[in-house]
């Protein structure tokens, strides 16, 4: 298995094909529907977003609390292709890469291509076994959104698959 690490310098994805398991390390976002119609409110009003996207990977996952003892509840993907309106463009603004479950449309593969980003799928039905990759959560930004808001989250050897690589190559397909 491969290691990758977040932030993410772009020339270790070029090495990353479709099908490719691999383990994420670093630090990555959370952020889903109702967070990234918030995000687009910013972008138009040419506001600061939260996080920089500069080299950085979005998870499609509405974290549930942590039960006691435990950093965070389940921590399973949602369903990708209900962000894919917003995907391109934050490819286009420096995002290198997202992960949910699911397929993705066209327009996200080309940008994946144009953009040299990568699509990853990590396993639906398995939030529990997820969480227990998870070193380190923090709300940083919408409140108000609960589980939807936006968590700054730090992972040691988090599963994942290549869905989606720099080349436009689609496991899908």
């Amino acid at each position: 298995m491969k290691k990758i690490f977040f932030p993410v310098d772009e020339k270790k994805l070029a090495n990353l094909k479709i099908g490719d398991f691999i383990f994420l390390n670093g630090t990555f976002y959370t952020c889903r529907d109702a967070a990234h119609k918030k995000i687009f409110k910013l972008i138009e009003e040419n506001k600061n977003l939260p996080f920089t996207l500069n080299h950085n990977l979005i998870y499609y996952v509405g974290p549930t609390p942590a039960p006691p003892g435990k950093i965070v509840g389940s921590f399973g993907p949602t369903t990708s292709s209900r962000m894919d309106p917003f995907t391109p463009l934050l490819y286009k603004m420096g995002l290198k890469g997202t992960m949910g479950k699911g397929g993705r449309n066209k327009e996200v593969i080309n940008a994946c291509r144009k953009y040299k980003a990568i699509y990853l799928i990590t396993f639906g039905g398995c939030g529990a076994y997820l969480s227990k990759f998870v070193r380190k959560i923090e709300l940083i930004a919408f409140e108000e959104l609960g589980a939807e808001g936006i968590y700054k989250v730090e992972v040691e050897n988090f599963p994942a698959i290549v869905g989606i690589d720099i080349y436009g190559n689609y496991l899908y397909k």
